[in-house]
Parts: structure tokens; sequence; C-alpha cells
């Protein structure tokens, strides 16, 4: 059996193999530990040149995209500047794992050398940079996943999803920091460490794709693609400002990346793009779906992407009047006051822009939260450690820092203490929670279409808004509860991710306490100070129905449209 030293050793080897991967030149003077806020650090820290900050602050992934397929802007010099820039929000908040420059570049040359000859792009993501969770292999490229044991495991094959970027024409060109086992709201792990966030440092990024979280908010990358089994790509997108998208089971194709839990299939991981434009979420989605995915991956569904669904077809078509449902509280934990004055913004918006709001009432959220608990936990955590064993490491049971860790009276997470007994559960006992999970699942359907009786428009609710979690970006160690993002992995309906307004302690007092629902609850309520959580970004979720990937979108897009028009008539 390894030792402590043993295993220590091993990541301490790594990381200092990672560390000489950045060149010397592209080393900043590092801002004091104590300067939590630090996204003006790449404009100001003299790396990058002007041409290069310009092409980093295009946000529009589609003005980008039609700069190289036009070859106003190479994909090398793009590449160039996004990876300086990738460089500089590692060395400020430790999102990356593999940092493999020479190999983008020379890829990034390919592409440009192809359009040079050809005269046309390769395909819809040409040239473009796009970074990766440290789930999907790239060959003859280390795939790490957080564990010590797993130091040294070189990829023969690339993911379906990498095969897909290259013949997409993108450019992958870094990977980027989880947590060991994945299955945490944060980012740490023992071989890479912690990944803190760029708007406070001294709180998480989120998880498990806080990596791409805290990189897509430095704008180190232009668009990162993460995953997402109980709200990894939408929690660390809101705790980064971000925009993100939840695509429902085998709706993109996951083939050959690594995982947890792998083989269980009840519910399924799924990945999805992590971004400062809603628009660089359309376009990637759209361009994985054309390119056939289900011609790979044997999971994958095969559905072309619609351009009936995306004009709202089931919703009446463009420019009809929807009925949007706030879930103001899941009953579990009641969200932070700038948590509920960004579902008060919305609303006042969407009515603005000729919409109906109305208020989401749950349906049997405690027993879809134990059903979808259980089915996690039913291995009794033994996929998890034989990972660990492979090293000698310990399995984490904590994201709090060792030194300087935020005071959070919680002793146990409402997830662990929803499940009981912790115990290796038999085949049939597993059987019957799927079984139960399927019953919830056409129980919630009907509780859905039944809400047609009041929406005013002959429909049933066009789509549910509600926060992606309790409250905006927290201390490290305290993100303990993910249920307002796993209610759509045990439910299976399609969710996206976006940006709403900023945590204001003038605006988002402390509220007088309420009856609180469970011990966390009461923990989560006390965590509140607006004075720690002032300028954190805030984001809400909006869900959608099953497959239902086109129409989230576009619905998101008239959110998206009518929270800026609200924001600006608000400045005239």
């Amino acid at each position: 059996m390894p030792g402590e030293q043993d295993w220590k050793a091993l990541c301490a080897a790594r990381k200092q193999r990672q560390l000489e991967q950045i060149p010397k030149e592209w080393t900043i003077s590092l801002p004091p530990d104590d300067q939590r806020n630090v996204l003006d650090i790449p404009s100001t820290c003299g790396l990058l040149t002007p041409r290069e900050l310009e092409i980093t602050d295009t946000v529009n992934v589609d003005i980008l995209l039609d700069k190289l397929r036009t070859a106003q802007w190479s994909s090398v010099e793009v590449t160039t500047a996004f990876y300086k820039r990738a460089i500089i929000a590692q060395q400020l908040t430790n999102c990356l794992t593999e940092i493999f420059i020479e190999r983008a570049l020379a890829r990034a040359k390919e592409v440009d050398d192809y359009l040079k000859t050809r005269g046309k792009p390769i395909g819809p993501l040409h040239g473009l940079p796009i970074s990766l969770k440290d789930q999907f292999c790239i060959k003859g490229l280390e795939t790490i996943m957080g564990y010590a044991g797993w130091i040294g495991r070189v990829a023969d094959r690339d993911s379906v999803l990498v095969e897909i970027l290259y013949e997409c024409g993108a450019v992958p060109f870094v990977r980027t920091n989880v947590p060991q086992t994945l299955m945490w709201g944060e980012t740490f792990n023992h071989v890479f460490g912690r990944t803190t966030n760029p708007y406070n440092r001294y709180m998480t990024s989120g998880g498990s794709s806080g990596g791409e979280g805290a990189l897509v908010a430095l704008r180190g990358s232009p668009l990162g693609v993460g995953t997402d089994i109980g709200g990894s790509v939408r929690i660390p997108s809101t705790f980064c400002g971000l925009y993100g998208l939840r695509p429902s089971y085998e709706r993109l194709p996951y083939c050959n990346a690594v995982n947890a839990q792998e083989g269980q299939e009840s519910i399924s991981s799924v990945l999805g793009p992590m971004t400062n434009s809603l628009e660089g979420v359309r376009t990637f989605t759209k361009a994985i779906i054309d390119a056939k995915p289900w011609r790979k991956d044997p999971l994958c569904v095969r559905k072309e992407w619609s351009e009936r669904e995306y004009a709202l077809g089931d919703h009446g078509g463009q420019g009809a009047r929807l009925c949007f449902a706030i879930m103001w509280d899941n009953g579990i934990i009641k969200p932070h006051p700038p948590l509920r004055r960004a579902m008060e913004m919305t609303k006042k918006a969407l009515e603005a822009a000729g919409h109906t709001v109305v208020d989401w009432e749950n349906h049997r959220h405690l027993e879809i939260y134990a059903n979808g608990e259980k089915i996690f936990a039913a291995d009794d955590a033994l996929d998890l450690l034989k990972d660990c064993a492979l090293s000698g490491e310990p399995l984490i049971q904590t994201m709090s820092p060792d030194t300087d860790s935020h005071q959070y009276a919680l002793d146990e997470p409402m997830a662990r203490t929803i499940v009981g007994e912790r115990r290796h559960l038999t085949a049939y006992e597993l059987w019957e929670l799927h079984k139960e999970k399927r019953a919830l699942r056409k129980s919630h359907i009907d509780h859905w279409e039944a809400t047609a009786a009041k929406t005013g428009t002959g429909r049933p609710v066009d789509a549910i808004i509600s926060p992606a979690a309790a409250y905006a970006a927290c201390p490290h160690g305290c993100n303990s509860d993910c249920f307002y993002t796993s209610f759509c992995n045990f439910l299976n309906y399609t969710a996206s991710v976006f940006p709403v307004t900023f945590a204001d302690m003038t605006l988002d007092g402390r509220a007088p306490p309420h009856q609180f629902h469970n011990k966390e609850d009461e923990a989560v309520y006390k965590l509140y100070d607006p004075e720690l959580w002032h300028g954190m970004p805030v984001g809400l979720q909006l869900i959608g129905r099953t497959h239902e990937e086109e129409g989230v979108i576009a619905m998101t897009e008239i959110v998206d449209r009518a929270l800026k028009a609200a924001k600006q008539k608000a400045r005239l």
C-alpha cells in the first residue's frame, strides 16, 4: 500500500512539471494574496499587447468566428492571445491542469494553412481556441481528473467530443481543474490544488467545472466545455458570471471522456458550454449537433438541430407571449437576498417585455431530492475509494482550506442527511430507486402540464426560472447544497444559466429570519454577509423540458434581451 509521502511526492512532482510548461516570459508580477478581486490584472499586468487585449476582450464568440473565417485574425494569433491570458488566469486562480502550448499552436497553424490554401474554413468553429474540463481525453496527454493515482495515465485516443471539435475546425488549447471525485460544487484536489474565484479569491469558483469558470471569467478562453451531473456546468457559470447550458442526457457526445461513477446510468453526466456570450452557447451546441454525434457515440440521441424548436414552435412561435414561472424557494434552501432581487428584476423585465410571469408551485421536491442522492450513494463511495487507493491518497471530506477557513455552522449537508444509513445497496434496491425515479418524473411532468390552466396562453408554463444555487459564489468550503441544479439532473430537464446582476450590500441587506426548512437552510441563512458578498455575480437558471436544447437557448435569449432592455431603460 503506497504511503502518505509517496502520493504527496507524486502530486508535488506533477505540479512542478505543470509549472515548467509555463514560458518564463509569460510570468507576471503577482498581486498580494490579500487582493481578492483580480479581474483587472490581465489588462494591467503588461503581458498582453493592445491587439491581444482586443482579441481576448471580444466576448461574442460569433464575432471571433467571423474574424477567423475571414482571416482578419489568424488562429495562431488568436490562440496565442488566449493562451497568454489563460496563463495569467492560471497564475491568479490556479484554474489549469494540462498546458500544451506548442501542440495547440501547431493545430492553429494547420487551421490557418487550410483556410489559406483552400479558401474556406474547416467548419463552424474554425480557428476557435476551446478549453476543456480535465475529463475530455486528448491523445498523448494525461487525463488526471483530480486523482493522484491517475498521474501518468496518458490517453491513447481522443474523446469523441475532441474528434468532433477537430472536424469543426476548433483548437483545443488547455484543460482545466476539477475537484477530486468530481462530486463537489467546488474545485480542489491534491494534485493541482484549489481554484479560486477571480471576482473574490476568498470565494469558490464552483465545481466541478470550477477551472473552466475561473478561466472563462478572466477571458482566458472564449468558450469552455464543462460537464454536469448535479450542477457542475451551471454552478461555476453562475458563480463566475457566465452563460452555460446543461443539455439533457445523451444529446451531446460524452463517449471516451473519463468520469466518476462510470456505469451509473440512471443520472447521466452531460457536457455543456460555458462562455461570456449567449451566442457562444448556441453556436457551440448547434455545431456539435450538426456534426451528427450519434455516428460516433452510440448513446447519443439521433436528433438533429431543429430550427422549428429554436423558433419556439412549441411555445407559440416567434414573437408569442410566453409564460414563465419563478421558483422563489425550492422548499429545501431559501435563497439569499441577492438571488431574490435577481428574480424580482427578471420578473419585472419579462413583464415589461409583454410576457406573463407566475409563481411556480413546488411538487414532491423532497422525494425527488432523496431519490437522486440515494442513487448517487448506492455504491457507498466504492468507486471513489478505489481510485483514491491507487495512490494511497485519502478521500477528501471537505472543501474547507486548512488555514483561513470560513466559519460555517453546518454539521452535515442535507444531501447526506436525506440518504440516511450509508451502505452498499443491492442491485434490486437500486432498481427500486430507478423505478421510483421514473414515477417521480412522470408525476412532475403531469404537474407541469397541469399549469396550462393558469398561464393564460393555452399552454403549460413555457419555462421555469430559479436560482442555480441559493447563494452567489460563497467562501471555500461552504457550497454545501446543489438541489436547485440537481433537480434538473434527476428529472432530466434541459437548463441554462445566465447572468443577471451583482450582489450589492446597499440593496441586499439581511432578510429577517424565516421558518427554516431544515438545519442546512438555517446554516445558509446565517452564512449571508452583505459586505462579504458585495460585488459577486448573481445569475439564474432557466429550466425547460427534456431534450429541448433549442427552445431553452431561444427562451434564454428572450430573457437576456428583456434584462438588457430593462437595464438600458433604467440608465436613461
